[in-house]
């Protein structure tokens, strides 16, 4: 291992199964099986020999079971992914890492396996991940045994899962659910923008149907099927209000089976194994970021993390958004893509460049934190296809949480710059939970089958600080009318933690 060496992405691959149960257990695949599958179409993608000998460091994103403390593997564990992936390819690497949690995964890992690459740390690296959400719901739906319990000896690196990216505050006032802080920023930007709720609906269905047109092309969608603006609109039976404002097809769709794989070596060993030239793909630039817990970032129409990612990976490309061809920006609600495309000063409505290679977390399918390997594999085959452009890769992890962003090309670029570490947000707002009166800064209504259930605010009082608060059922009425209810005056008591409001 050469200190020095020139990082490069020389294979992608995915795999998709669409099985759900319905006819028996045959062919069911697992979280494992999909990295395998993904992994060796990677393997195959970079065309040349002994590649999978060659691994020295292998990472695997991590699976929802083992994303949430406690949580239940009903079809069984498998207690190292990474190890029993290694052995199921032939691969024998030193150093197996299971990464952190978070949608940032993917992109942070490339990130993370060019700088080892670079500083003589590892020779060649294979990342991959994948989810299998859609066997799981189907087997028990249709009562299929499926098993994927399975284990090895070989050591390896557990991230664990980071960080809680909850505060007591935002549990006690029913913050659980990712939809319900991503209607927090949603309604904050449809504030800011001057629009009701079902003229926000359109703006998020005009952003949103090209993402699905694309998806319906992509041979490795879970949900292949173009929708209008009409029906992404408008509240059905099979588009369903879930938190205001989401419609069911303005959400991450989990029920996949999806996996993806990438492999990094030094540009030497690459030259060694033979990888052809019009394989290699480059990365120019990255850039991290990570923002505080949602209730305390003074910035709710858009986010501070996307900023400094996506202007760090430009900055250290040496381009700026406007030289960039090509994008896959994450998009597991609008309000990324709005705060995303705001933070590179693009304007979503006029911009002719596609946002998405894939189609969107909505209709390609949203795999955990896996997503973003899917879009950097689809930025390969695309830049592969286009020698000699730019394009953009944004990952992100919690409620804009947590940011990483790759600028790629299949030209070299004349020096290799590890990417900084991560930028990390340092302002934060007071919050103060007691009786008095302030103002609506954003709001989100969950719902259930029966319909609305719990409205939920943040309020600035008078003196700056935010407070959280639940909806009396009047206040829960107003929050469902069709004007906003932001910049509204409201009263609020609490008692046992919890805050309660009424309009003023």
């Amino acid at each position: 291992m050469a200190k020095g060496d020139m990082p490069v992405l020389v294979g992608v691959g995915q795999s998709l199964s669409q099985w759900d149960g319905t006819n028996g257990p045959d062919g069911a695949p697992s979280p494992l099986s999909l990295m395998v599958d993904a992994s060796k179409a990677a393997l195959a993608d970079a065309g040349a020999a002994g590649i999978a000998g060659a691994i020295d460091t292998l990472a695997v994103v991590r699976i929802f079971e083992d994303s949430v403390g406690r949580a239940p593997h009903p079809h069984g564990h498998n207690t190292n992914l990474p190890g029993t992936l290694a052995r199921d390819i032939g691969a024998k690497p030193a150093n197996l890492i299971y990464e952190t949690v978070g949608g940032q995964s993917a992109q942070a890992l490339v990130n993370e396996m060019a700088a080892r690459i670079f500083a003589g740390e590892a020779e060649v690296a294979l990342i991959s991940g994948s989810e299998a959400n859609r066997a799981s719901k189907g087997a028990r739906r249709h009562n299929v045994e499926i098993n994927w319990a399975d284990g090895d000896d070989a050591a390896y690196e557990d991230r664990g899962m980071g960080p809680m990216m909850l505060t007591r505050e935002e549990i006690k006032h029913g913050l659980i659910a990712p939809a319900y802080f991503y209607g927090l920023f949603e309604n904050a930007i449809a504030a800011r923008e001057g629009r009701t709720r079902s003229e926000h609906r359109r703006a998020m269905a005009e952003l949103f149907q090209p993402f699905s047109a694309v998806a319906a092309k992509n041979e490795y969608s879970q949900f292949p099927v173009e929708h209008s603006v009409d029906f992404l609109s408008t509240p059905s039976r099979e588009n369903y209000e879930y938190a205001d404002p989401f419609l069911k097809w303005f959400i991450a769709q989990d029920a996949v089976n999806q996996g993806a794989a990438a492999i990094l070596m030094s540009e030497s060993k690459a030259d060694e194994l033979g990888v052809p030239k019009d394989k290699r793909v480059y990365l120019h630039g990255g850039g991290e970021a990570g923002d505080n817990h949602i209730s305390v970032r003074p910035k709710l129409d858009g986010s501070w993390a996307m900023e400094q990612a996506t202007s760090r990976a430009l900055t250290q490309a040496g381009v700026t958004a406007d030289d960039i061809d090509h994008f896959d920006l994450y998009s597991c609600f609008p309000c990324a893509v709005f705060s995303s495309t705001a933070a590179m000063g693009m304007d979503w409505k006029t911009d002719p460049r596609p946002l998405t290679l894939t189609g969107g977390l909505p209709f390609f399918g949203g795999p955990g934190n896996n997503y973003s390997l899917h879009g950097i594999a689809e930025m390969a085959h695309t830049l592969r296809a286009a020698p000699g452009d730019l394009g953009l890769v944004l990952a992100n992890g919690g409620w804009m949480t947590k940011e990483a962003a790759g600028v790629y090309s299949t030209e070299k670029p004349k020096a290799f710059r590890p990417v900084a570490p991560a930028a990390k947000a340092k302002t934060e707002v007071e919050i103060h939970q007691a009786d008095g009166e302030g103002t609506l800064e954003t709001f989100t209504v969950t719902h259930g089958k029966a319909g609305p259930e719990t409205g939920i605010i943040f309020a600035r009082l008078a003196d700056g600080r935010r407070t959280i608060a639940k909806a009396s059922p009047a206040a829960l009425a107003v929050l469902r009318e069709e004007a906003s209810p932001v910049g509204r005056k409201v009263k609020i008591t609490v008692e046992d933690e919890v805050g309660t409001f009424d309009f003023a």
